[in-house]
């Protein structure tokens, strides 16, 4: 008949190693699943991206602050314009009711109806009398409708010069982010220059994208989007120079709308606006000249070229280059 044996019990420094055993079995499932730290040289490549990114929506912010102090201008020289010409109309009616008012005083002295019984014409004078009176009346009633033409118009020259003023403040203020970003980029690139050079060549989207062979046989819808793609083919290599719409440089929506002034298409200028230059497409229907705006806040902008590349100006010292198309999220399609 055989024995059963019982374990003796554990004694407590064996409890405590049991414990600590699963404890140590427990952390290491969980060091498993939880990501580790971010490595400093991811932290830089994000900040560089960060930096491109700010650096971008205040070059679009600048563009459309200048787009609108140029109207603003233009409004105000067609206001100053429309003001001299009716102040000169004005000047006129005014002579024209003084020389009236003084023949009525010269006129005036006698009694009417006196002056129509000494009258040689009666019938003439009382002809011309009402003629005079139709003109006073007609000329005095101009003269309110303009002087109160010109009063708005004053007012609305105050108000645009303000305005104006706003803007160039507000210009001002975006030019001066923009410098502030200009050193984030400097300081960016110095450190992303620490990166071991295979890093740096991962990193730096120019070693992936510079190859015009990448472009299918792909036809434009239109022959202005044609003439918009050569355009664009013509700028490659180009400079990206903050604010700039060509032809030595370019911005991202500076170079959209440069060539699609070369094809004789006005576009607004900036990427939030071109935007909605034209009808909105899917991404999978897209065609060679339609516009790829990048983002949520449509911060960027390049032309589709047919093969999933598009032709855009990426950033301070890259060039202007082919790119994947889905290089950064693609917010919407436009076909111009």
């Amino acid at each position: 008949m055989g024995s059963h044996r019982r374990n003796a019990p554990s004694s407590g420094s064996d409890r405590g190693a049991v414990v600590a055993l699963g404890l140590l079995s427990a952390a290491a499932t969980a060091l498993g699943t939880v990501p580790a730290a971010a490595a400093p040289h991811d932290v830089t490549r994000a900040d560089v991206d960060r930096l491109y990114r700010e650096a971008e929506k205040a070059t679009e912010a600048y563009n459309e602050a200048d787009e609108r102090a140029d109207a603003l201008r233009r409004q105000i020289a067609a206001a100053q314009d429309g003001i001299a010409r009716q102040q000169q109309r004005v000047n006129s009616m005014r002579e024209s009711l003084g020389s009236l008012a003084g023949a009525q005083y010269r006129s005036g002295g006698l009694d009417t109806a006196l002056t129509l019984l000494l009258s040689d014409d009666p019938e003439d004078y009382l002809e011309r009398a009402a003629v005079l009176d139709r003109i006073t009346v007609h000329q005095a009633g101009e003269l309110r409708r303009l002087r109160a033409a010109l009063r708005s118009l004053a007012q609305d020259r105050a108000e645009a010069a303000g305005k104006l003023g706003a803007l160039e403040k507000s210009r001002e203020d975006v030019a001066a982010h923009k410098r502030a970003v200009e050193r984030k980029l400097t300081e960016a690139r110095r450190l992303l220059g620490t990166l071991p050079a295979g890093e740096r060549a991962a990193w730096d989207r120019a070693s992936r994208s510079a190859r015009a062979d990448l472009l299918g046989p792909a036809v434009p819808a239109s022959g202005r989007a044609a003439a918009a793609v050569a355009a664009a083919r013509s700028a490659l290599g180009k400079p990206y120079v903050w604010g700039a719409n060509g032809p030595t440089g370019f911005d991202c929506s500076g170079l959209t709308q440069w060539s699609y002034a070369q094809a004789g298409v006005a576009l607004p200028r900036t990427s939030q606006a071109q935007r909605y230059a034209g009808r909105q497409v899917p991404l999978s229907e897209a065609r060679p000249g339609d516009l790829v705006v990048y983002r949520s806040d449509a911060s960027h902008v390049g032309m589709y070229m047919g093969n999933g590349q598009v032709i855009h100006a990426p950033y301070p010292g890259a060039p202007v280059r082919y790119d994947p198309v889905g290089m950064m999220p693609v917010s919407s399609v436009t076909r111009v």
